[in-house]
C-alpha cells in the first residue's frame, strides 16, 4: 500500500527569493515550502503526501481555513470518507510545494524514527478521492467491499532509491490518457463492481456501471 505519512529525511534546503519567512526543502522527491530554519539537512521528519486527508485533530486545526473538506456520502446518505484536511499542491511567494512536513513530535512517544517508517495509519491518515460525478453515480449499494485489498499507484517522486538502482537500464515508458480503474468480484454468486470507496452489487450478477448501463455475466 502508498504510503501516505512516513518519516524522511531532509536532503536540501534552499532559500526561495524574496522570501524572508519561509524556505523550501527537498524530500524525497519533492519540494516542500516550510518555516525558515525549521528543519535543516539530515533532519528527520514526518512526510505527507499531496492528496493525504488528514484527521480533524487540535494538531491540524491551522488547516482549516484552506484545506477542510467536509465527509462524503453515497446515494444511501452512508458516509464514503470522512471529513478532514486534504493536502494538495500549492504555490507560495513563487515556489511550488507538494505535501506538507511535520517535526517528529507530532507522533507518539515510543514510535520508531527509521527513515521509510509508514506512519500513514497511526496519524490517521487516508487518501481523499474526488467525489463522484453526478453523471457517473450508478447504483452504488455500498461501501467498497472489505474482502478485497485496495491498491494504489506510487508517485516516482518517492522512489528515488528504486530509480538509483535501476540506472542504466532500458525501460519501456507508457503514457495513459484517459481511463477510470476498477474492481469486480464474484464472490459467492454476487458480482459487483466496485471503484474508490462504493461498489455496486446484484445477487443476480447484474450490476450498474458507472456509465449508466450494465453488464451481466
Amino acid at each position: 500500500m502508498r504510503k501516505l505519512a512516513s518519516i524522511q529525511t531532509v536532503n536540501a534546503v534552499e532559500p526561495i527569493p524574496n522570501a524572508d519567512a519561509i524556505e523550501k526543502i527537498r524530500v524525497l522527491g519533492w519540494w516542500v515550502v516550510v518555516k525558515k530554519g525549521e528543519f535543516k539537512p539530515g533532519d528527520k521528519l514526518v512526510y505527507c503526501e499531496i492528496d493525504s486527508l488528514l484527521p480533524e485533530r487540535p494538531e491540524f486545526e491551522f488547516l482549516r481555513a484552506s484545506s477542510f473538506k467536509p465527509a462524503q456520502t453515497d446515494a444511501t446518505g452512508s458516509e464514503v470518507l470522512r471529513a478532514g484536511f486534504r493536502i494538495k499542491t500549492v504555490r507560495l511567494r513563487g515556489q511550488v510545494s507538494q505535501g506538507i512536513c511535520f517535526p517528529l513530535a507530532i507522533l507518539p512517544p515510543g514510535v520508531a524514527s527509521e527513515e521509510g517508517t509508514d506512519v500513514t495509519d497511526l496519524l490517521g491518515v487516508v487518501k481523499w478521492e474526488p467525489p463522484l460525478p453526478v453523471g457517473m453515480g450508478g447504483k452504488v449499494k455500498g461501501t467498497f467491499p472489505g474482502f478485497i485489498p485496495k491498491t494504489d499507484e506510487t508517485r516516482v517522486q518517492v522512489l528515488e532509491g528504486v530509480l538509483s538502482r535501476h540506472r542504466g537500464k532500458t525501460f519501456y515508458v507508457t503514457e495513459k490518457l484517459d481511463g477510470t480503474s476498477f474492481t469486480a468480484f464474484l464472490r459467492e454468486g454476487e458480482f459487483g463492481i466496485g471503484r474508490g470507496s462504493s461498489s455496486g452489487r446484484s445477487p443476480r450478477n447484474t450490476t450498474r456501471t458507472s456509465g449508466g448501463g450494465s453488464a451481466s455475466r
